[in-house]
């Protein structure tokens, strides 16, 4: 509630000064009660020294019982009753320490440093009377410290006594000269009274005798921004660029003001020349581009973003943080090229974002660069060891290069470390299904693949790449097909897909149907897949059309077909297993 005091509160007073030295003229008033013998002065040095030395090796308790102990020997040591406040507050007993500290402010009403704690306490329960009274005694004791005519005025304005803290600003005034934290204070008041205009002149003074002094336009502007005054504040601001060109906040304040106006062109060209200034906090900027996030559908507004990003790695080239928005905005936009080394440099920078390694490395796998995506993904796991999903997609850049024996332990990694994100489980055991498949180790696929199901049973790639094994081996058709159908429900005019199903129908020797899907397939195929040519004709010569069977088997040559029996189903002109 009250900076000044709060900081002022957190300085430590020495103790010994407290206990020994009272300030010149400093009176001090004992309560009656029985006379101090010198045996009790001496005692309560003792134990108020001794008390000092527990608190400085914070052992509390023994402390507080000797302060207690210099309390019933001397009942007015306001020193001790200081102490004992302090560590009241530690105990959070607020209550306690309050009455204390009014106890020793009583006895000794000319130590500073008993008023400050006391008014921590008020502060605390926000007794704004009280703390009235608190800050005259503080002025008194130090009529030219101004901090403390700031506490005092700010409890008038949280009590919005206006008229009486503009007459303390007025005080505080006379003993620094006018200062900005005095203009700021004062604006508060004239906005909560509706005084605009007098809040405006006492700005327009400032620049008048400021000229150069951009700060004072901006506030000027902010107040009229606020007041719903922007045709005011627009010229103020344009006189601001015109004094400060390179004052990233004017550009900002220009920006908000074209955004009201609609004038999209001008803001964004405001928001260009405030990201090109390095002296702009980077963390407002982030702010700014996030902000076009949820208008992504919106081609301009990833142009933008974009746009404004790519400011941003020019105006701080040494941040990890601008390269890696800059590689999300580029991703954003599908320009995933142009991302990898947008990434690359902000783990350069700082290796210490693990988002953006996994970034990286699904851009790697994405751009097909299997040993890229080893490397990096490596490299990340080196630095994070127990990321799931790293060891997952290294595991499946593994298995891209046919390294299963390495694909096999990072996948197992995976499943060790993650017990919660289905989605990556159901992943994980897909692939794991894929590399046991291609050791040969059936039931270890099927058990994989059907583990894959029990974590997401509507996994696209796992119900066609199960479907599709279980059919090459003919091994329980029956499930394979409902497979292989649900996935084409899930993810239609997917060439694969539909290429699985057609080939299962095949195997249970349902042909018709086979080529109404083999055939859909084909419309979907833009690869010209030698595997769905060659398909298309062993389902065709089941038909009975053995010429459309040997022109499919040999356009499947042409478009690189290399399975063992092609050549002879083409010479032969019959099917073979």
């Amino acid at each position: 509630m009250l900076k000044r005091l709060l900081i002022l509160g957190m300085m430590a007073a020495p103790a010994c000064v407290l206990a020994q030295v009272k300030k010149p003229g400093a009176s001090t008033e004992r309560a009656p009660g029985k006379p101090m013998t010198s045996i009790d002065s001496v005692m309560v040095k003792q134990y108020f020294f001794s008390a000092l030395h527990e608190k400085t090796i914070e052992n509390f308790p023994l402390a507080a019982d000797l302060f207690n102990r210099v309390l019933q020997t001397d009942a007015n040591n306001d020193a001790a009753m200081y102490e004992l406040a302090g560590m009241k507050k530690l105990q959070k007993d607020n209550d306690g320490a309050r009455q204390l500290l009014e106890r020793a402010v009583t006895i000794n009403a000319n130590n500073e440093w008993y008023w400050i704690s006391l008014a921590d306490c008020y502060e605390k329960t926000n007794d704004l009377a009280k703390l009235e009274n608190v800050f005259n005694q503080l002025i008194r004791l130090a009529p030219d410290k101004p901090d403390y005519y700031f506490d005092k005025a700010n409890a008038y304005y949280l009590q919005k006594r206006y008229d009486e803290a503009l007459a303390v600003y007025k005080q505080i005034e006379g003993i620094t000269g006018l200062t900005d934290d005095i203009v700021a204070q004062r604006q508060k008041i004239y906005l909560k009274q509706n005084k605009v205009d007098q809040a405006a002149a006492e700005l327009e003074s400032m620049m008048a005798a400021n000229p150069g002094q951009v700060r004072y336009y901006l506030l000027l502007a902010e107040i009229y921004n606020s007041n719903g005054q922007n045709a005011k504040a627009l010229p103020v601001l344009q006189k601001a660029a015109r004094l400060d060109p390179n004052n990233g906040l004017v550009h900002l304040a220009l920006a908000d003001i074209y955004r009201e106006k609609k004038d999209a062109e001008a803001c964004f060209s405001e928001l260009e020349l405030a990201f090109a200034v390095p002296d702009l906090d980077i963390d407002q900027k982030i702010r700014i581009i996030m902000g076009y996030i949820p208008k992504f559908p919106e081609p301009n507004a990833k142009a933008s973003a974009l746009e404004l990003s790519r400011i941003l790695t020019t105006a701080h080239p040494t941040n990890a943080k601008a390269f890696a928005l800059y590689g999300d905005m580029l991703m954003q936009s599908a320009k995933f090229k142009e991302a990898k080394p947008a990434y690359k440099r902000s783990i350069e920078l700082d290796e210490q974002v693990y988002a953006v390694h996994e970034q990286l490395v699904r851009l790697d796998l994405g751009d097909n660069d299997i040993d890229g995506a080893i490397k990096d993904g490596q490299n990340a796991l080196s630095l994070f060891p127990n990321q799931a999903w790293m060891n997952y997609l290294v595991g499946v850049a593994y298995l891209q290069k046919k390294n299963y024996t390495k694909s096999l332990s990072y996948l197992k990694n995976t499943t060790s470390l993650e017990l919660q994100d289905k989605e990556l489980l159901s992943q994980c055991f897909s692939a794991l299904g894929d590399v046991y498949h291609e050791q040969k180790d059936n039931v270890k696929s099927d058990e994989a693949y059907d583990r894959s199901l029990t974590y997401n049973p509507d996994n696209a790639y796992t119900l066609n790449n199960y479907a599709y094994y279980l059919s090459v081996r003919g091994d329980q058709l029956e499930k394979a097909a409902r497979m292989s159908k649900h996935s084409n429900d899930i993810q239609p005019n997917t060439a694969s897909f539909q290429d699985t199903y057609a080939w299962i129908l095949f195997r249970q020797k349902n042909y018709a149907e086979a080529r109404v899907w083999i055939e859909k397939a084909l419309v979907s195929d833009k690869d010209h897949s030698a595997v769905k040519e060659e398909h298309y004709g062993d389902i065709m010569f089941y038909l009975g059309d053995t010429n459309a069977a040997v022109a499919n088997w040999k356009k499947a040559k042409e478009y690189g077909g290399a399975s063992p029996v092609l050549e002879r189903k083409i010479n032969e002109r019959k099917y073979i297993e």
